[in-house]
């Protein structure tokens, strides 16, 4: 700068200085020119080598979806998808390490269930990886690690999951038994239609129910209920590539009384895949209490991988889910997350104990009109797990159910805490309604207070049998008795608690600082409404003391 300054002094250089000057120019021109070869060749002589041209197959044999960044497996020793194979081309010789990962939550470190580790020449390359049979059956992201001579590296598949954008690596799907119903729900005496993948060549169908009596020598591992109809062997052998859509007639008989079920699909190798259904009367009210199935909680909790970018698609897992799928099936084996532990108890108790109920997922309890409908159909709603999602036309008819008397049981947490809407078969989290100026606690009579695995669960403490002796009559239980253990959410009342909200027990510091409150309280209707206070209560319903004292809210709130 200063030089060029000087030299347009004043305006007329002579000859000389003209000439000390393009040669000045010429050679810094030369030195830019020289920096920027030196620039562009770096990386093409001393950075890492590049992995180029990366894809997966399975040797040939692709299933529905797949692409050059995914491919589905099913290692069971047929000769068909046995193994993925991986090929690139490297530009320099170089240390390539490939690992197949099964991703979590982003906050949580993934799990290496396979690597490789190889010195390569430049060129083209294939890795083949051979998953063993006892995989899991879902997505594996695979990730690459290139290292060059002069340790430098390059990385592929790293990154965190981003909305619209696939993984730079690859991905590598298990494929098990994967089964849906394309509806939450049929009503008896309806087709019902379901959609089966897997590349077996023959499966057997079963419906499965909870129903009593039942032999416990038929009851099945997974979701301890008991065989419905008995086992149909279907020849698979042209469906091996896709899935595939059948239909059943749900009959219209007492012995499908409305209630949960599951389809059982066995391959002929072994493999087992579920899926559940919510069977319904034909119309509202044919019984005077109304089951709500979680059906939303159930998909939002699903960690199965739809876009195939290997991670989750779920809200729980990142921020690269904008909506939840309604119609995906279950991860394996095809089960709601923590289904045996948080509902299947109850739905078994039901049935056992002779409560007769209309069953209804929440995509029926959206379908009721108004709540004048609803409390014309029913006297009382039962929420039998975690119903954590619900819309706004749902959270308005509830809401007036109860102020036209209808009661209410809050069968565990954290329920009517997100706002969602419903976009076709797509559920949408919009925000939490205690943000948006209607707290849960408000209807529910407690809120959510925190959260935590579940490792440090505690015991109900009663306080209110002198309140509420209805409730604790038979059980055993006084004010000091104690009873299950419990936690992983908690609710408790807040300001927006309705006034003269009883607890009828209490776990202390059962999360940190925070308490767990059961309550009850009686509406200006007249309408009664209980919470459990705690997400995982009903998995202590074969308590004795557990089981009569829900029998006796029961009781009194249908009664």
């Amino acid at each position: 700068m200063f030089a060029i300054s000087g030299l347009l002094g004043n305006g007329k250089p002579g000859r000389q200085a003209r000439q000390s000057w393009v040669m000045r120019a010429a050679l810094l021109a030369l030195a830019v020119v020289a920096a920027l070869l030196a620039v562009g060749r770096a990386p093409a002589s001393v950075g890492p080598p590049h992995l180029l041209g990366l894809s997966v197959s399975n040797g040939g044999k692709p299933f529905f979806g797949d692409t050059r960044e995914l491919a589905t497996v099913s290692p069971n020793g047929d000769g068909l998808r046995d193994r993925a194979l991986i090929r690139f081309r490297l530009d320099r010789p170089g240390t390539v390490r490939v690992q197949a990962v099964a991703t979590d939550e982003v906050r949580r470190p993934v799990r290496i269930v396979w690597q490789d580790k190889r010195q390569l020449a430049a060129g083209r390359q294939t890795i083949a990886w051979q998953p063993p049979r006892s995989l899991a059956p879902r997505t594996y992201l695979l990730r690459f690690v290139v290292t060059g001579t002069n340790g430098s590296q390059r990385v592929y598949g790293f990154e965190h999951p981003r909305v619209h954008h696939l993984t730079s690596g690859l991905v590598v799907r298990i494929l098990g038994v994967e089964v849906s119903f394309l509806r939450a729900s049929y009503p008896q005496g309806a087709q019902a239609a379901f959609s089966i993948a897997t590349d077996a060549p023959a499966i057997r169908i079963q419906f499965l129910s909870y129903r009593s009596p039942g032999s416990p020598a038929t009851r099945d591992a997974y979701t301890n209920a008991v065989t419905q109809t008995s086992s149909v062997r279907l020849d698979w052998r042209g469906n091996r590539n896709a899935p595939h859509t059948l239909h059943v007639l749900i009959p219209h008989t007492d012995s499908w009384p409305s209630g949960v079920y599951f389809l059982r699909v066995t391959t002929s190798d072994g493999r087992v895949g579920y899926a559940p259904l919510v069977v319904r009367a034909p119309a509202l009210g044919s019984q005077r209490v109304a089951v709500i199935v979680p059906t939303n909680t159930w998909q939002a909790y699903n960690v199965r991988d739809e876009n195939g970018d290997g991670w989750g698609d779920s809200w729980y897992i990142g921020d690269a889910s904008p909506t939840v799928d309604l119609r995906r099936p279950y991860v394996d084996p095809g089960l709601p997350y923590r289904f045996r532990d948080w509902n299947a108890a109850f739905f078994g108790w039901l049935r056992q104990t002779g409560k007769t109920a209309d069953y209804l997922s929440d995509d029926d309890l959206s379908a009721v009109a108004s709540g004048e409908a609803l409390r014309n159909a029913y006297d009382l709603v039962v929420f039998a797990g975690h119903e954590e999602y619900v819309t706004s036309h749902v959270y308005d008819v509830v809401e007036r159910f109860r102020d036209l008397g209808g009661n209410l049981m809050f069968l565990s947490a954290n329920n009517f805490f997100w706002k969602v809407q419903r976009e076709g078969h797509h559920l949408r989290r919009i925000a939490m309604w205690r943000r948006i100026g209607r707290p849960e606690a408000a209807l529910v009579g407690v809120g959510r207070s925190a959260s935590d695995t579940g490792a440090n669960e505690k015991p109900y403490v009663v306080q209110g049998e002198a309140s509420a002796p209805w409730a604790f009559a038979g059980t055993g239980l006084a004010n000091g008795s104690t009873f299950g253990h419990y936690g992983v959410e908690v609710d408790k009342r807040v300001a927006a608690s309705p006034s003269g909200t009883i607890v009828l027990a209490r776990i202390s510091h059962a999360i940190g600082d925070h308490d767990a409150e059961m309550t009850y309280y009686r509406a200006a209707s007249g309408a009664g409404v209980f919470a459990a206070g705690v997400l995982d209560f009903t998995d202590s319903i074969g308590l004795p003391s557990v089981a009569k004292l829900v029998d006796n809210v029961w009781a009194r709130l249908s009664g």
